[in-house]
């Protein structure tokens, strides 16, 4: 059973930048399809970016284009988020998600096996 593990949340002023890390242990994110997804107080977990098992394509949601990026590096066994530009709309607890073998990048929470316990993040205006 693989464990996920998220870090790089914080607090952090608008426009701002944070990178998040998603560490697997316990068996390989090799070959499978990852994402993120975040959950705002009062609201319902979304989905943000995910990335395919090669790492050679990804999806990224609308609200976030332009700046948020996935990778992945496998020979870390690590899926990132780069967020820049920060915007008060952005704070919520952030999770990692080990999708389908040989998956494409998923935007449907329905398609992920495995999630992390979440890391905080806070934009402040």
């Amino acid at each position: 059973q693989v464990q996920l593990v998220e870090s790089g949340g914080g607090l952090v002023q608008t426009g701002g930048s944070l990178r998040l890390s998603c560490a697997a242990s316990g068996r390989t994110l090799l070959d499978y399809g990852m994402g993120w997804f975040r959950q705002a107080p009062g609201k319902e977990r979304e989905f943000v970016a995910s990335v395919s098992w090669s790492g050679g394509n990804t999806n990224v949601a609308d609200s976030v284009k332009g700046r948020f990026t996935i990778s992945r590096d496998d020979a870390k066994n690590t899926v990132y988020l780069q967020m820049n530009g920060l915007k008060p709309e952005d704070t919520a607890v952030y999770y990692c998600a080990k999708g389908s073998y040989l998956g494409p990048p998923a935007r449907r929470m329905g398609d992920f096996v495995s999630w992390g316990q979440g890391t905080q993040v806070t934009v402040s205006s």
